[in-house]
């Protein structure tokens, strides 16, 4: 079974006195952001019971990076997608939040088409993005297309996102302004003077380029003995991410001599920002957490403005700058204008819209068939193959029992083990030694 959290909410009073929700996620920040997500489509309810599933794959997170997400939640069950669409049908379940990589939201809505092929009664099924949307924007949205609802972070995402479906004349009407849900925190008031350096696991993905980003946060550490500088990673070696890190930054730090006030971090990004008087990062979503805080925040333009990178998306919020004018001593200012198109600050709560929409859909005596975009139809040469991706291109097998299950779980779970220790030791050594 699913680790249930009952939690009471208080708040706006709700149409429903009660709440199911179902959350699925595949990687470690992804399970932060549809855990945070759930919890504020839950406020306001008397009584809410939280159901948590990890999508098995390369990225499934280990107990240890799930306790460092700052989400207070037992360990979820992790399952296939197949035994996640019978765990839903047996449910039941009022809302179901899908925190997962596009191709997989999208195996999974047509598996609740299927289970769903009527207008009948289903969940209200959510999702949406753990942070900045800066590539693939028309891929991931109609990946996405069919959900109930699609967040969108801010009002600059809402219009992308409603450009993007009505371009391909589909139905825009779920996408539904939102904010990140782990945007919060104790206000910034000068105290804290931590230079702290966000690591991501695939931007830059040039050797080259994350051993200079790691020098100049060194050299940095060197100019100013007496100011402490952290280097905040999100994994350690061995584990995944939302991205594959094939360089880990704790691996290129070896070879440097680094100074008494330099040190490693890894944890809860928000009890690093607790102590953080300047991030510097090059595109991390941490850095709208800490512009949230009102944080001087800086984005590095040291390797370009470049859509790759992901920079490009804080065109002008004011904190672009470059590692030789932060050793002398800039601190950005961001846009105040920029913060409210891109949903860091806002006025009220952002989830009000949400919760209405959600509680509106519930109200129905029905709801519509599950329709995403992508069909047999409009994507006859795509869709198969995401659908076999997930083993979703066929009825779900029922559950074996006895003996049957035990042998199954067992090379189940070698098989995982194998697939695992290819993904993320073997293959990232064979890359290395074919650039040499």
């Amino acid at each position: 079974m699913p680790t249930v959290t009952r939690a009471t909410f208080t708040g706006t009073a709700r149409a429903r006195n009660s709440l199911r929700v179902a959350v699925i996620a595949d990687s470690d920040t992804r399970w932060k952001w549809g855990a945070l997500t759930a919890r504020r489509i839950a406020e306001g309810c008397a009584d809410a019971e939280l159901h948590g599933f990890l999508l098995r794959g390369r990225a499934t997170p280990t107990a240890r990076q799930l306790s460092e997400v700052g989400v207070e939640w037992g360990q979820p069950r992790e399952v296939t997608g197949a035994e996640f669409l019978t765990a839903v049908e047996r449910g039941p379940y009022d809302v179901v939040v899908l925190a997962l990589v596009g191709g997989s939201v999208q195996a999974l809505l047509h598996g609740m088409a299927r289970l769903w092929p009527g207008h009948e009664r289903r969940p209200v099924l959510v999702t949406g993005y753990v942070g900045v949307v800066y590539e693939k924007l028309a891929d991931g949205l109609l990946l996405r297309h069919g959900a109930d609802v699609v967040l969108a972070n801010s009002p600059y995402d809402e219009r992308r996102f409603t450009q993007v479906y009505e371009g391909v004349g589909a139905d825009a009407s779920a996408v539904t302004r939102a904010a990140l849900p782990f945007l919060g925190g104790t206000p910034h008031t000068g105290a804290a003077d931590a230079v702290v350096f966000a690591a991501q696991p695939s931007v830059p993905e040039r050797r080259a380029d994350r051993a200079y980003l790691l020098r100049r946060l060194v050299q940095h550490a060197r100019l100013h003995p007496g100011r402490e500088v952290v280097l905040k990673l999100r994994s350690k070696p061995g584990e995944h991410t939302t991205h594959i890190e094939e360089l880990p930054y704790q691996r290129l730090v070896r070879d440097l001599d680094t100074p008494a006030n330099f040190r490693l971090a890894y944890g809860h990004m928000g009890e690093v920002l607790d102590r953080t008087g300047l991030l510097v990062t090059v595109s991390s979503t941490a850095a709208l957490e800490s512009l949230h805080r009102g944080i001087p925040t800086a984005i590095l333009t040291d390797l370009g403005v470049r859509e790759p990178l992901g920079n490009h998306h804080f065109l002008g919020s004011g904190c672009l700058t470059s590692w030789d004018a932060l050793d002398a001593g800039q601190r950005p200012q961001a846009s105040q204008e920029w913060l409210r198109e891109h949903g860091v600050s806002a006025h009220g709560d952002p989830y009000d819209a949400v919760r209405e929409r959600i509680d509106a859909l519930l109200a129905r005596p029905v709801l519509p068939p599950v329709s995403p975009y992508y069909s047999t139809a409009t994507a006859t040469g795509y869709l198969p193959g995401i659908l076999a991706r997930h083993r979703l291109d066929e009825t779900p097998r029922a559950e074996a029992t006895g003996v049957r299950r035990v042998v199954r779980e067992a090379v189940r779970e070698a098989a995982r083990g194998a697939y695992r220790h290819g993904v993320q030791r073997v293959a990232p050594v064979i890359r290395r030694m074919g650039e040499l």
